[in-house]
């Protein structure tokens, strides 16, 4: 692994000179010590096995090995068991996967939710719930840690104590997490028993054409995507665009007519993409209620009888806490504090001004 790894920090070597290299010498040691004649005789391009002698004569593959121990990144390839299978079958696979956090979340189905940096209230809404209920249902959740809907799906999973994967598009060494802002998202994520996923090596820095290659990721790794709120021209109908060519399932989430933000989902809508508007139709489209039933339906969450109360009066438009106190008929300070349990429970949120919408 640590030649692997070494390897990989070389500019110009990828995924398909490393499959060929791989192919032809049997171990990633057997290349290092290999000459340029004989690595051109395996397949490579002159130039790019000139460079590889070069370059590796000033690298340290044990020392590079010891900044991956001490950031405790991990290395997944392709010829791992734990290798996602759905990975495998998309064009290029990555041959090698670098992993920060639970590896068992591999083993889960999991479903991408993506959607634009710039997000509305309704955006923020459906996502969050989405997120939560599928992760309840037994999918691992899937999506970038960027800002704005990628990190609120992750969120929604992690409220729901489910498991959830970040694919970066920069190396998992803590000084390249990006964005910064969603560094604390990302710690979460790991303490929480998820995972971060990245094909980078250390140190790799995210600019803007590390994004596509991790929105292959993304797309890959999962059984369908979901987006749920996207502008006209949003990065994420990149992902939805890829599923696609993945042959995975694109659901998104009708959005307002009138807003700018909820363009590029109706018009995945318009192009075929499966309208939803409950987690069921996503369960029932990708069969996993009829492959894991007890999974597929989360427990019922217990309420005291002024929380339910508070609940049945809640929607997911927003409700001002007078017309709670008037509709629930209770005392002032009992709405209040019952509003901050439910908060906690992760049931309602205070969407600011003192107005409230049910999760």
């Amino acid at each position: 692994m640590k030649y692997l790894n070494a390897l990989f920090t070389i500019e110009g070597v990828g995924n398909q000179s490393i499959s060929t290299l791989m192919n032809y010498f049997g171990t990633a040691e057997k290349i290092w010590q290999a000459s340029a004649q004989e690595i051109i005789k395996a397949g490579i391009p002159e130039r790019l096995a000139r460079t590889i002698v070069e370059k590796r004569n000033s690298l340290d593959p044990e020392a590079q090995w010891k900044v991956l121990e001490r950031e405790k990144i991990s290395i997944v390839t392709i010829e791992d068991e734990v290798y996602p299978q759905l990975l495998r079958e998309i064009p290029a696979p990555p041959y090698l996967l670098y992993a920060k956090g639970n590896l068992d979340c591999l083993k889960l189905p999991m479903l991408s939710i993506v959607g634009s940096r710039k997000f509305t209230s309704y955006g923020e809404q459906t996502t969050f719930a989405f997120a939560k209920e599928l992760a309840q249902a037994g999918l691992c959740i899937v999506s970038g840690l960027a800002l704005g809907i990628d990190a609120i799906a992750h969120r929604g999973a992690l409220a729901a104590g489910g498991a959830t994967i970040a694919v970066l598009g920069d190396s998992l060494d803590d000084i390249n997490i990006y964005p910064r802002n969603n560094y604390g998202l990302a710690e979460e994520i790991i303490a929480s028993g998820g995972l971060l996923l990245s094909e980078f090596p250390v140190p790799t820095p995210a600019h803007p054409g590390t994004f596509p290659a991790r929105n292959r990721i993304v797309a890959g790794l999962s059984y369908g995507t979901l987006i749920t709120e996207a502008a006209e021209k949003s990065g994420s109908l990149i992902t939805a665009n890829l599923a696609l060519d993945f042959n995975r399932e694109v659901f998104a989430v009708p959005g307002n007519v009138f807003s700018p933000q909820s363009e590029g989902t109706n018009n995945l809508i318009k192009k075929g993409a499966k309208l939803v508007t409950s987690i069921s139709s996503i369960l029932e489209e990708l069969r996993l209620e009829e492959q894991n039933p007890k999974q597929a339906k989360a427990a019922p969450l217990e309420l005291e009888k002024e929380e339910a109360l508070i609940v049945n009066v809640l929607s997911p438009e927003p409700t001002h806490i007078d017309i709670i106190i008037k509709l629930t008929k209770l005392e002032t300070s009992s709405v209040i504090s019952n509003l901050a349990i439910l908060e906690i429970k992760g049931v309602v949120k205070n969407i600011g001004g003192q107005n409230y919408i049910r999760l």
